[in-house]
């Protein structure tokens, strides 16, 4: 029997999440011969295609809840897991009568899915964590945005960071399925070695300095928010901490981008604010209005490619809001 694993594509955490997720199953559940795997991105429109669920058993890691019947599997931490109220209540009834509740688990307070993953397989599966420090640490680490500095996460010294911009920013969608089986085996370092992905790094790197340098010329501060729209300039993803790098006493960051399925507006609260948490903003709220969501420091809306007006409305509107917000110290 195969087990696939949906996973949050070209995220660090959601490859993270599916290695672990793999490697306990393999373990302590052993009801597979194989696993395969799935990557979801979030878009407008339907995220979930019912014909990709598999026979066997399917996993949901570090994404959005889904109700349908063939899924066995389901870990998320974050805030906005659930598209529609009703699949809240689905969650809830089988987490209420016990039918789901050793299958399906959500913990927003969870910095990576990852760290819920080890946590739940270590109490109530008897999982081995110990092997897996590393890659726990710095799925934390990434997810959380816990770097020391604008200037460590941008420039990247460390393997966990130059693995995130490959799963990140690489348009080989075979990648992220090739990295999986081996997070889990490997340290970070030697994951980095592997031939397949050090003939991305140096191209990646290269992109990686001329989206800095295009950020720093379009991009503006006003009242604590940067501002910037690089659509005219297709890309898979970018270093999201540039904007904190190039203007470091902003709060937060609303950015702009473009890439082959989508229009994306990120929206970001520096990680370095020298601001106390109660005077943020939380941010999924707000992208929860316009059908996105994330956690409450970072968050992030899909359009379709050719809807890019109604993204720059939402922009206009989050960007005034949180200006007003900035100045006034508004929750």
């Amino acid at each position: 029997m195969d087990c696939k694993i949906f996973y949050h594509d070209k995220c660090f955490d959601g490859a993270c999440s599916a290695s672990l997720f793999t490697r306990f199953h393999r373990e302590r559940v052993k009801t597979a011969d194989s696993y395969s795997y799935h990557g979801l991105v979030h878009r407008a429109g339907a995220l979930f295609d019912e014909a990709e669920f598999t026979s066997g058993e399917n996993a949901i890691v570090d994404f959005k809840y889904s109700a349908s019947p063939k899924v066995t599997w389901w870990f998320d931490h974050h805030q906005s897991a659930f598209l529609t109220p009703e699949d809240q209540k689905h969650f809830e009834a089988g987490q209420a009568d016990g039918s789901e509740r050793m299958r399906k688990f959500f913990n927003p307070n969870y910095i990576s899915c990852t760290s819920l993953i080890a946590d739940i397989a270590q109490v109530n599966f008897g999982f081995d964590t110990a092997p897996v420090l590393e890659l726990i640490k710095w799925a934390d680490i990434v997810d959380g945005a816990r770097y020391e500095s604008a200037k460590a996460a941008v420039e990247m010294a460390e393997p966990a960071m130059k693995l995130t911009m490959v799963i990140e920013s690489s348009s080989d969608p075979t990648l992220v399925q090739r990295l999986i089986p081996i997070l889990t085996e490997m340290s970070l370092q030697h994951v980095l070695d592997q031939g397949f992905v050090q003939e991305l790094l140096g191209p990646l790197m290269d992109r990686h300095w001329a989206a800095l340098e295009l950020i720093k010329q379009r991009s503006t501060v006003d009242q604590g928010v940067i501002t910037f729209d690089i659509t005219d300039q297709p890309t898979e993803g970018y270093n999201k901490f540039i904007p904190y790098y190039l203007h470091p006493d902003a709060t937060y960051n609303v950015g702009l981008s473009k890439s082959s399925f989508r229009t994306k507006v990120s929206v970001g609260t520096n990680p370095w604010t020298k601001l106390m948490p109660s005077e943020l903003v939380n941010l999924a709220a707000i992208c929860e209005r316009y059908g996105g969501g994330g956690h409450a420091r970072v968050g992030a809306i899909s359009f379709p490619p050719d809807r890019e007006d109604e993204a720059r409305k939402a922009v206009s509107e989050i960007v005034t809001e949180l200006r007003s917000a900035s100045s006034g110290g508004k929750k």
